[in-house]
């Protein structure tokens, strides 16, 4: 395979069948962490993109931007475990720039669409399943980032941050299903 050759339906399925099954502890992690990425982008069903970008509580919050945060921290979290904190920079040190740039992280910008969101977290899901199959070692850890809200000095295993990143999501697709309720009374679950 070649860098610019595409994937194709049929070298994915080759590659899946490939691929040794995943079991026991990794896989009740990704299933867990499947069924709330589901729950989180069924809050988008049936919705256009101003829909996707709409506020409907006090909140600042809208579905399509819940979706891009989501992303952007399972993105991050995967390069901590692969690469330790320096992957993730010092939250101490960012400028005024830096936390605006995070802010677009939960609205949909001018010429973003909500397909264009659900596809970049489809992406980054792939590749993060990829990684929990292929760790040699769930107990490796690393030093966390320098922020004001985690404890100095602690470490998370890969494990740890998995079920951080699985706690993130299930929170966000609760927060993505009062949204979806305020805008038009669509329920994820009940």
């Amino acid at each position: 395979m070649t860098v610019n050759e595409p994937v194709t339906q049929e070298r994915a399925t080759q590659e899946q069948a490939e691929a040794p099954a995943v079991t026991g502890e990794r896989a009740d992690l990704l299933e867990t962490l499947a069924k709330h990425r589901h729950f989180l982008r069924l809050t988008t069903r049936d919705l256009t993109d101003e829909q996707a970008g709409l506020r409907t509580t006090a909140s600042e919050l809208c579905l399509g931007g819940l979706i891009k945060h989501v992303t952007s921290v399972e993105r991050n979290w995967v390069a901590f475990i692969l690469n330790g904190p320096s992957a993730m920079g010092d939250f101490t040190a960012m400028t005024e720039d830096d936390w605006a740039r995070r802010a677009d992280e939960f609205r949909m910008l001018p010429g973003e669409t909500l397909a264009g969101v659900l596809a970049e977290y489809a992406d980054v899901a792939a590749r993060t399943d990829d990684l929990v199959a292929a760790l040699p070692d769930l107990d490796a850890a690393w030093p966390l980032p320098k922020a004001p809200w985690f404890e100095s000095d602690a470490r998370w295993s890969a494990r740890r941050t998995l079920l951080h990143v699985i706690a993130e999501t299930a929170q966000h697709a609760g927060h993505a299903d009062i949204i979806r309720e305020s805008l038009d009374g669509s329920k994820s679950m009940g």
